[in-house]
């Protein structure tokens, strides 16, 4: 039988409700804001009244998108979801190179031993350290989908021992994977990388790809049976909101049912409990009532942001079943 796995514990996919489906809850430190102070949200007080306000329009279920070493904190994660009733799913994985640097010791390991890492967060639970040191002090906290990411265009060298280690992982662990487009580009070339590797491209999630307002790439991404990810509704500002439009395209071409919406509103000036905008409110709200006055009814929202999440994030039967 497939599952969810939040940080709280196993739930029938069904159980999600409303989801957001790439956002950044707690980036506790790290060189991520090391690099920009206004990623750090540390704050578990401030996240539970942004999280709350969202929760008050519907949210149920967020799927957080801070994999290893980058500021992840899986007991935050855990806090918060029992303060505000909402359903928090926790990443393995590796990010961006970006944000760990050249240094690191991911550069350092094989992809058996990346893995391996992977797997034990998925399975024995979340470090508390985030593999941040020599130290490793399992939580009960049991992470429920690989975060990786892409370069601009395709995986880069690097990338491909972190895609070569997550395909492994979902293998022993069926875990789905949400990966990083970086400036929306690569999709394609990140699906055929994880299917040759023996991903089954339904438990692929794509994220940030509606920075590219291309309705034939985005067609091809749908017809290679993965999910894309559009997370940019808030941030088009004086142009067309290009999110709007690829969803009214999608809907058109009967494909919606590969879409995913979150925010990424991974800083603090985006949150509302920061003084930022438009706050985690906005899809249930502002974005809601645009794509409703677009034709896209409470029916298509209820796919949107409830049946494809359910899909997507459900665990992968290892021994049989979809396989």
């Amino acid at each position: 039988m497939t599952f969810v796995r939040t940080v709280l514990g196993d739930i029938d996919p069904a159980e999600l409700g409303v989801t957001y489906s790439h956002e950044h809850l707690v980036i506790d430190g790290g060189r991520p804001v090391l690099m920009a102070p206004d990623f750090d949200l540390s704050d578990v007080g401030r996240m539970a009244t942004e999280v709350a306000a969202a929760a008050a329009l519907g949210l149920r279920s967020v799927v957080d998108a801070m994999p290893c070493d980058a500021g992840r904190n899986a007991g935050k994660l855990a806090e918060l979801s029992r303060r505000t009733g909402v359903q928090v799913v926790a990443p393995t994985g590796l990010h961006h190179e970006r944000f760990y640097g050249p240094a690191h010791w991911s550069h350092r390991v094989s992809v058996d031993e990346l893995a391996d890492l992977f797997v034990a967060d998925i399975e024995q639970g979340i470090d508390e350290l985030d593999y941040s040191g020599p130290v490793v002090r399992r939580t009960a906290h049991r992470a429920g989908v690989i975060k990786i990411a892409g370069s601009e265009g395709a995986p880069s060298e690097r990338d491909r021992r972190v895609f070569e280690a997550a395909a492994a992982a979902h293998r022993r662990t069926g875990a789905p994977i949400l990966t990083h487009c970086e400036a929306g580009t690569g999709a394609l070339e990140q699906v055929r990388l994880l299917t040759g590797l023996g991903v089954p491209v339904g438990h692929v999630v794509l994220s940030h790809v509606d920075k590219v307002v291309d309705r034939g790439y985005h067609r091809e991404l749908a017809a290679a049976g993965a999910f894309a990810e559009y997370d940019g509704s808030f941030r088009w500002g004086d142009e067309p909101n290009g999110t709007l439009q690829l969803l009214t395209w999608m809907a058109e071409d009967g494909l919606i049912d590969q879409v995913l919406l979150g925010m990424d509103a991974a800083r603090q000036g985006y949150l509302a409990v920061y003084g930022g905008s438009p706050g985690l409110t906005w899809l249930l709200d502002g974005f809601s009532g645009a794509m409703d006055a677009a034709g896209l009814d409470a029916a298509m929202r209820e796919r949107l942001f409830v049946a494809n999440p359910a899909r997507a994030f459900a665990f992968a039967t290892v021994d049989g079943g979809d396989r």
